[in-house]
């Protein structure tokens, strides 16, 4: 996959954004625990970066997945994983399934407003007793005249403390656990910035060793109650559209490490070449040097699987194997160069303010948040049939 002079242009602007919105803002934001989402995301609408791949109909720019894949990779230059990972949520998580199978009211109704910067949305899938084992939820949507009535829970919620609406995959029916499930649109609040849909509340904001800007919630449903026409596509086809849905979060998940990743390796090869250690710099020691290229080599082994799936993706193919091995690697790549960079930064690795450090304790979400490694394992067993498939 070649970037061209639009991908180009695209990265450059969100970077310059970047470097004026967001970072002068990020040590302030991780110590809130949380940032201005409604803010951030409106300026972003206002520069078409929310929409990429959208219809153009909605507001969107109609644009490939690899003009989304672009813009994923420059999110690695935010100075910290929680922000990116919101504006994930919001471009890549809870809004592929509403653009691709929503009829036309629900796209107007919820998914314009998330491509203007107008509204926040999240993705409600895991819950207390369901996390990567997305067949296992336990949420209840049951029709009330022509309305859904929700009851449950959902938990790891990513933007659901400043979210306008949820995107929540719930038990719609009693048959077998991967026909039984539905995707439905679910008005958070009572207009913009409002108060809670009754029935609806924060149990509690989560306390997290990372990802500190990003806003996680449990939220309970109590009897909510949702028209039936915020449906989206086929009723109990919902588990199919959010395993749809999870190729293109797993891409993000692998794109989303690349600069980030690289800004890691970049700042420690700078440090490590004016560190003094012993008469000579810390760059001189050759394991330092070969631990570096190897690490490096690692990440260009990343880049090229990722590019290489959203090539096809882009095409049309199925991607879920490539998009699987991608997000593993990613999840073990954020562990093990974060680690390897921090030991060569000696006790400044061990301060909170640095951002080795900081990337650290944000990177060890990729190995369990859109799945963990163990369930991308398992897919990639079952792809390659040297694991049985559930009849379920």
């Amino acid at each position: 996959m070649q970037f061209t002079h639009e991908h180009r242009e695209i990265q450059k602007t969100l970077k310059r954004f970047i470097d004026t919105e967001i970072n002068p803002h990020v040590d302030e934001w991780e110590e809130d625990e949380i940032f201005p989402a409604h803010e951030v995301f409106k300026k972003m609408g206002q520069l078409g970066l929310l929409g990429l791949t959208k219809p153009e109909a909605y507001g969107g720019a109609g644009l490939d997945y690899s003009y989304g894949l672009a813009m994923t990779e420059t999110l690695g230059h935010i100075d910290c994983g929680g922000v990116p990972m919101a504006i994930g949520v919001q471009t890549d998580m809870c809004t592929p399934a509403l653009a691709r199978f929503g009829s036309d009211e629900l796209r107007r109704e919820f998914l314009a407003p998330a491509i203007a910067g107008d509204a926040v949305g999240c993705i409600g899938v895991s819950e207390p007793g369901a996390g990567s084992d997305v067949a296992g939820i336990k949420s209840v949507a049951r029709k009330d005249g022509d309305d859904y009535v929700i009851t449950g829970q959902k938990m790891w919620i990513t933007n659901s403390l400043q979210a306008d609406w949820m995107c929540m995959l719930v038990n719609t029916g009693e048959g077998p656990v991967h026909k039984n499930k539905s995707l439905i649109m679910v008005p958070m609040r009572e207009g913009r910035n409002g108060r809670l849909t009754r029935g609806i509340e924060v149990a509690r904001k989560i306390k997290k060793i990372g990802m500190n800007s990003s806003d996680t919630g449990l939220i309970y449903f109590d009897e909510v109650r949702v028209p039936q026409r915020n449906l989206i596509g086929v009723e109990g086809q919902g588990f199919i559209y959010q395993m749809q849905q999870f190729q293109e979060e797993r891409l993000w998940a692998a794109a989303s490490c690349l600069q980030s990743l690289e800004n890691c390796l970049n700042a420690t090869i700078e440090w490590a070449q004016e560190r003094k250690m012993f008469g000579a710099t810390l760059a001189d020691q050759q394991w330092v040097q070969f631990k570096l290229a190897e690490m490096k080599t690692e990440l260009e082994s990343l880049r090229a699987l990722t590019y290489r799936a959203c090539e096809l993706y882009v095409q049309g193919q199925d991607v879920t194997e490539l998009a699987s091995m991608a997000k593993l690697k990613a999840g073990r790549l954020n562990r093990s160069i974060p680690d390897g960079c921090l030991q060569f930064w000696g006790g400044m690795g061990f301060t909170w303010e640095n951002k080795v450090a900081r990337l650290y304790r944000d990177g060890r979400l990729g190995s369990i948040g859109g799945g963990a490694d163990e369930v991308m394992l398992g897919i990639l067993a079952k792809i390659m049939g040297i694991a049985k498939r559930s009849r379920a």
